[in-house]
């Protein structure tokens, strides 16, 4: 195991471990832990009570932060016709079809989210050997394939995120910067919270939120009371 750093070692001193905090204590607490000298990405794990090798109990979507991530994404649009000007319109970073698919295949990645057309996902399809194992492939499932191009676009700038059980039921997500203010991080919390209750699988059986912690990018996890949101 790789042997943490002096800041951290300090850090780790302030949470109690055996503590679940109130969200707003949590926040204040991760202000006070996060001694990295650049913004730190704040994010949220979950660990849910699901078997998410039954096809019934898997969990996976987006949804648009009420404040955004505090990071612009570059997105990539795979279409064509009256779309491609949408998706222009829509302040898409690149748009194309086998223009763009021809780039990738040369290992091009200048971009953070792909927005594919239903019509053209036969030839993205072909790209799931290099898109699948980044996590660039677009799905249904996440907004990501929809001939709402401009709904797509705007959402992603907006400040979507993806989320995904793992086969270990964890699911972490970020939520935004260390830079934000207190209220915008537990709001951004309180809205993913809230959506992952939402969509909690109808075969789950036993309790379904496990354990919540937030961290920063070079911070230690601090375990969150999720009970105040899930009764």
């Amino acid at each position: 195991m790789a042997k943490k750093g002096k800041k951290y070692n300090e850090s780790v001193k302030l949470v109690d471990r055996s503590k679940a905090y109130g969200i707003e204590e949590a926040v204040a607490l991760l202000k006070k832990v996060a001694r990295a000298n650049f913004d730190e990405t704040v994010e949220v794990a979950f660990r849910l009570g699901v078997n998410p090798k039954k096809a019934d109990e898997q969990i996976r979507g987006a949804m648009v932060l009420p404040h955004g991530t505090g990071r612009t994404q570059k997105v990539l649009v795979f279409a064509k016709g009256e779309k491609v000007k949408e998706a222009e319109a829509a302040g898409a970073d690149y748009v194309g079809d086998q223009d763009l698919i021809d780039k990738i295949n040369q290992g091009w990645f200048e971009f953070d989210v792909i927005v594919a057309t239903p019509d053209m996902m036969a030839e993205v399809g072909k790209l799931g050997r290099v898109l699948g194992p980044k996590g660039l492939m677009p799905n249904p499932k996440t907004g990501t394939v929809t001939f709402d191009v401009e709904k797509a676009v705007n959402d992603i700038k907006a400040g979507q995120v993806e989320y995904r059980v793992d086969s270990a039921s964890n699911l972490h997500v970020p939520v935004g910067k260390i830079s934000f203010d207190d209220q915008k991080l537990i709001e951004n919390f309180t809205a993913l919270i809230k959506t992952i209750i939402q969509v909690k699988p109808q075969a789950a059986k036993g309790t379904y939120i496990r354990n919540v912690s937030i961290t920063s990018t070079m911070g230690p996890g601090i375990k969150v009371d999720a009970s105040g949101f899930t009764r």
